[in-house]
């Protein structure tokens, strides 16, 4: 058995780490504080009393905020993945600061921190209403917050794209910005998290007692759903006084709790206090360092970008050694399985009903808005002019929607976890790492080795993602703890590229917000036809997919080679991924939501579930493209992220109503 990582060992290394950094950092500001002053040193003495101390003291706040918000949670819902970032806590704030700059810019007259704090109380109580079909339970609360957090996304995305000039200062506010300028918002921070601790104070020993399970909690009294609630808002809460005061400061609530986790740490008291101290060391050491980093090149470097760069590795590193503990009393993953009733459809019903999607697809073809903004059926004499535009964009969005929902069933089939997608297990994310660095070596000329990078990241994150994940048991949480710290690392590359002021970050932008007005028809049949060989590739696997989510050892008694089959497979879903994101963008539901409707409509067998996935997802994006070019005409809107602003709130509905039907 290996050795447990004791927290006072790596947090009196980080303690140390710290002190020499700071050391470093402050020795020339205070070493002119005796020589004789001239002008010039009085301007680096205010700057040192009232920028650089206040900032390492805000540095110590936020850090200890987020990681006793992440032992919070972690606590309460008995997952390591629970986080501030994965209850939508963060994206519910950027997005209520962006949302306002445009549209209601005097709200800001009752102060910038009730804004964000408004967003993120209203973002996480989405989160919880939608679990509380599901009595709380660990997976269906994550898989709530994780598409709550790229709905916020896709919209701040839009809002961006459309009023940039306005919302230049979202990307630094988003970054995690620590510079301060007085010590008043130190001092108010401070205060407000010295009184949120008073009732978790009183907290402390009913939620101790959930390390014994809900039912022997509720045996002694507990009121374990009450518990809960109360923890989750005042951990909500200390997220949002740190998100409120510095901006989005992602991986801290996540990664302490973590490292904490590795030692023998039994008491949630002791555990709690130890994630606080390491968030606080964690980003102490990362701030001093970007300072450093600054003072030498002169460039502005995001604080909140660097701990995801930092801390991504380091828990993907030691993520093998996570020891998670059971949900007792909780309900598990197969609560995410309903068991479906056979469904057999004659032949008249699916021609009627292929009928009737023809016709609505062939509706959407010909809608269109006139120069004064009136709706109108594109008439037969003007086709030669207007289907040439029209035709390329619908059809390589159906291709790509076809390409990432298959991509997502055989995910799913493949890991056993129904939360699975290209989205969510960072494949998408390592489409983007390799755009941005196509990008921004070789240009945006550079299409073939765009094309090939995407394939390449693809398929190395998501073979990163399961070596990682499998490397005791491929536990769903495990699996999607990994995914996500891959995707914050990608996320925080990416804007670390976009800080520096590139012009290739405005192509990088654009390319992830998934439009797909300016795709050839040679492009777009080329993505159609990859789609239709890919799903048919899919079906001769169709044997795999169907036993592999029995087991191994089943797996293997039944004739099934199990490490060439799940590779063979990951490669597949890996290239469908690859060559739908270009097109799309990676800020998509289209790869969770299709899997998910194909499962509660009752089909059992694998090669129609491929099909009928594939089918979903592409009617999806063409109703996406439809919009798209429509709903805000003349602009035309990213498809992509149009798609996750439809599919995002039918997909919560559907959780949400599985959850109720049990």
């Amino acid at each position: 058995m290996k050795q447990a990582l004791d927290p006072r060992l790596l947090s009196a290394c980080l303690f140390c780490l710290a002190l020499i950094l700071v050391s470093v950092l402050l020795f020339r500001p205070v070493q002119d504080l005796f020589d004789t002053q001239t002008l010039d040193q009085t301007f680096q003495n205010l700057i040192l009393v009232h920028a650089t101390l206040p900032r390492l003291v805000m540095c110590v706040l936020c850090g200890a905020g987020l990681g006793i918000s992440g032992a919070i949670l972690q606590q309460v819902l008995r997952n390591p993945l629970a986080a501030p970032d994965t209850l939508a806590v963060s994206a519910g704030a950027r997005l209520a600061l962006g949302f306002v700059s445009v549209f209601a810019p005097a709200l800001f007259g009752f102060g910038r921190d009730l804004v964000a704090i408004a967003g993120a109380i209203m973002s996480t109580a989405i989160v919880l209403i939608i679990a509380r079909a599901r009595r709380y339970s660990p997976l269906s609360t994550i898989l709530a917050g994780l598409v709550v957090s790229l709905y916020c996304g896709a919209l701040a995305t839009i809002l961006v794209l459309a009023k940039d000039r306005y919302l230049v200062g979202l990307f630094i506010w988003g970054s995690g910005s620590l510079s301060q300028q007085s010590w008043q918002p130190t001092l108010d921070l401070g205060i407000r998290l010295i009184i949120t601790m008073i009732p978790l104070a009183l907290l402390m020993r009913p939620l101790s007692v959930l390390d014994a399970g809900a039912e022997l909690a509720r045996g002694v009294g507990v009121r374990v759903e009450r518990i809960r609630l109360y923890a989750i808002g005042l951990a909500v809460l200390l997220a949002t006084f740190v998100t409120s005061a510095v901006g989005v400061i992602g991986f801290i609530g996540l990664a302490a709790p973590a490292l904490v986790s590795f030692g023998r740490v039994k008491r949630f008291p002791s555990r709690c206090i130890w994630s606080g101290i390491m968030g606080a060391l964690i980003l102490l050491v990362t701030d001093v360092c970007v300072q450093l980093a600054a003072d030498r090149t002169g460039t502005f470097i995001p604080t909140g970008a660097v701990t995801a760069v930092i801390g991504s590795p380091l828990l993907l590193l030691l993520l093998s050694r996570m020891r998670t503990r059971p949900h007792q009393g909780e309900v598990s993953e197969s609560a995410f399985r309903l068991q479906p009733s056979p469904r057999r459809w004659s032949l008249p019903v699916c021609m009627a009903i292929g009928g009737v999607l023809a016709g609505v697809t062939a509706l959407l073809l010909l809608l269109g808005r006139a120069p004064d903004g009136s709706w109108y059926l594109l008439r037969p004499e003007a086709f030669p002019d207007v289907l040439p535009w029209r035709m390329p964009r619908m059809l390589g969005a159906a291709g790509a929607g076809g390409l990432l929902a298959t991509a997502g069933y055989i995910l799913q089939r493949v890991t056993h976890n129904p939360m699975a997608s290209p989205e969510i297990m960072g494949v998408s994310a390592g489409a983007v790492l390799g755009a941005a660095a196509t990008l921004f070596l070789f240009g945006s000329g550079y299409t073939l080795g765009l094309t090939a990078s995407t394939v390449i990241g693809s398929f190395l994150a998501l073979l990163f993602v399961l070596a990682v994940s499998a490397r005791r048991t491929a536990a769903p949480e495990r699996i999607l703890l990994a995914g996500v710290a891959l995707s914050a690392l990608a996320d925080a590359l990416v804007g670390l590229l976009m800080a520096g002021g590139s012009p290739s970050a405005v192509l990088l932008l654009a390319w992830m917000s998934g439009s797909s007005g300016g795709i050839e028809l040679a492009a777009a049949a080329a993505t159609t036809t990859a789609a239709v060989m890919l799903l048919g590739i899919s079906v001769l696997g169709a044997r795999w997919l169907k036993i592999l989510p029995l087991g191994e050892p089943t797996a293997m008694s039944l004739g099934v080679p199990v490490l060439s089959s799940r590779l063979l497979l990951l490669v597949l879903a890996a290239v469908m991924t690859a060559i739908a994101t270009p097109v799309i963008g990676p800020i998509t539901f289209v790869g969770l939501m299709a899997p998910h409707a194909v499962r509660l409509s009752g089909i059992r067998s694998v090669p129609a579930g491929l099909a009928l996935s594939a089918l979903v997802g592409a009617l999806l994006m063409i109703v996406a493209d439809a919009l798209a070019r429509t709903i805000a005409f003349p602009i035309q809107l990213p498809t992509g992220i149009l798609a996750s602003l439809l599919a995002g709130p039918i997909l919560l509905y559907l959780i949400a109503q599985e959850g109720r039907q049990r």
